[in-house]
């Protein structure tokens, strides 16, 4: 039995998820909290590699021996109860396109409960969601009812992904009050890597478990959720929140230093943010940005294949004369340069965010859609002139700088709103992905199929999409200038910071009930920490090797 005295009328001893269980202790290394933020977002970031599932599942009852057609042309409605016809490759779509809906609307209705919470009961709530979603998915696949999969994956794994997504994210703020950017950088890095391990994983498991008559997917959901679910709990108990007021030695909030105007050491209440300009003003700011990113990030292959055609395999021909070896030969090529790109969109995560501790926040934004407006526009020119290394650059940086633009949002809100409420305000934030979901593969989508009718050539029907895609750019660069620091008004009172802290249970339970984190000793063995990087570093660098594997074929 523990020793610690009854806590004060009212309030019920703390259950082992809740947030005063994980107040660390002195000595507690937090070099430990980002391998567990990683874990989580490693096993969440698989959402970009579903993709990998499509075909297989659009064939599940062919393989199977039943004789099924294509469930084409008998409505979506139709196709989502019907157990005689193989799905479209259309309509699996669609549980991608839930998981960033429901990821946006997740993380903007139970921001505010994560904050109180704590990291550790959001982590188990979301690793409960997200596997239990897939497994969801696999007896959908076992029932042959769509309905299922769109209510496990889309629906249950997409409200996984939104608590996941942002678990971590004022907690690492806390932890690294001094390198913000760099601590979620980290993080979200994790969220992009995700679909890098995931997806080469998914093949293999397919591959082993495919027989003349399955496809091997419902075995493969069952074992991914299954090691995923180990790995999200095991993220879920590493986290732990500094205590009340906790600083890195050495370290003074920068309330003298130059430039520092845009960071604020008070804080703004997650349900005043609505009517705040500044908001609203970064949320059309990353909407314009991803966008933009997401639009070429969606048509990337296709793009570079009818842009250069035969080029890229030393033939020349435009795309339409190719045969079908070519296009084959292409298509390889084209795979290639998705892993590429898929690269830099990581590491782009990383790096900008790192670099926004230099550069604050609204530089870095403002270098995002400066630097990214010069680089869409050279690309009809680069397409003009034959230059696969020039066109290739181009995209590569702007993925990056989209990446980036995820990371570096969650500093930047720190910096203006404090970081009391960051990650339910980031929640809310997450609502422009949603809408960018949208946008963005809309105007690039349509504006192709509308220039191909107008009887273009493949190779030019981007041309006028880039130039609108710059003018998306030009409105976030005006949004982004636009940001102030905020008035007064819009803080809470030293009251009301006390009382959210209260409700929060940010006091250590020595204020409470006579035992502290910080007077508990705590100090953390190095060879915990290096095993914590390990756990994780050892599947993102067998994701990046793999990774490069298929990059290599660009460059052949």
């Amino acid at each position: 039995m523990s020793s610690v005295l009854p806590l004060p009328l009212g309030d019920a001893s703390p259950g082992f998820l809740d947030k005063e269980r994980i107040i660390a202790g002195a000595g507690f290394n937090r070099w430990l909290v980002p391998p567990a933020a990683l874990a989580i977002h490693l096993c969440i970031g698989m959402a970009y590699g579903f993709s990998v599932f499509w075909l297989p599942l659009s064939k599940t009852l062919a393989t199977a021996g039943a004789g099924a057609q294509s469930c084409k042309g008998i409505g979506f409605f139709a196709e989502m109860f019907a157990t005689n016809c193989d799905w479209t490759v259309a309509t699996l779509g669609w549980m991608y396109t839930l998981f960033f809906v429901f990821l946006g609307c997740a993380a903007a209705l139970w921001g505010g409960w994560l904050e109180r919470a704590g990291p550790r009961k959001a982590g188990v709530v979301a690793a409960l969601c997200w596997c239990g979603g897939m497994l969801i998915s696999a007896l959908g696949i076992h029932l042959h009812q769509f309905w299922l999969m769109i209510l496990g994956s889309g629906v249950i794994g997409g409200i996984g992904l939104g608590l996941g997504y942002i678990s971590p994210v004022s907690t690492l703020i806390k932890w690294f009050p001094d390198r913000r950017g760099m601590a979620t950088g980290m993080a979200i890095m994790g969220f992009g890597g995700g679909a890098m391990i995931g997806s080469p994983l998914a093949v293999d498991l397919m591959k082993h478990f495919a027989t003349p008559t399955t496809t091997g997917v419902l075995e493969t959901f069952v074992v991914l959720a299954l090691v995923y679910f180990v790995f999200m709990l095991g993220g879920a108990f590493g986290y732990r929140v500094p205590a009340t007021d906790w600083r890195p030695a050495g370290w003074t909030p920068p309330v003298t230093q130059r430039n520092n105007a845009m960071i604020t050491q008070r804080h703004v209440h997650v349900n005043k943010v609505w009517g705040i300009p500044q908001f609203w003003l970064i949320w059309l700011a990353l909407t314009m940005n991803v966008s933009a990113g997401i639009g070429v990030i969606g048509m990337a292959s296709p793009m570079l294949q009818e842009v250069f055609g035969g080029n890229l395999i030393g033939v020349a021909k435009k795309f339409g004369e190719l045969d079908k070896s070519q296009l084959l030969a292409i298509a390889a090529v084209a795979g290639g340069f998705t892993a590429l790109v898929s690269l830099f969109n990581i590491a782009g995560r990383f790096f900008w965010a790192s670099m926004s501790d230099k550069f604050g926040r609204k530089m870095t934004y403002s270098i995002f859609f400066m630097l990214g407006m010069l680089l869409y526009a050279s690309l009809p020119g680069s397409a003009a002139a034959g230059s696969k290394l020039a066109f290739v650059l181009a995209v590569c940086i702007i993925v990056s700088m989209y990446g980036g633009s995820f990371s570096t949002v969650p500093a930047y809100l720190a910096d203006i709103f404090g970081t009391q409420f960051v990650g339910a305000i980031h929640g809310r934030l997450l609502t422009a992905w949603s809408t960018a979901g949208i946008v963005g593969p809309v105007v690039v989508n349509y504006m192709r199929e509308y220039q191909l009718g107008l009887g273009l050539p493949r190779a030019q029907v981007y041309n006028q999409t880039m130039f609108i895609l710059v003018g998306l750019l030009l409105v976030g660069l005006i949004c982004n200038l636009l940001v102030r620091p905020l008035n007064d008004k819009w803080f809470m009172t030293d009251a009301e910071l006390a009382e959210e802290k209260r409700l929060a249970h940010e006091k250590a339970l020595v204020q409470e009930s006579g035992t502290a984190g910080m007077a508990r000793d705590e100090r953390t063995p190095t060879i915990k920490v290096v095993l914590a990087w390990l756990v994780v570093g050892i599947p993102l660098a067998w994701g990046v090797y793999r990774t490069l594997l298929g990059a290599a074929k660009f460059f052949h």
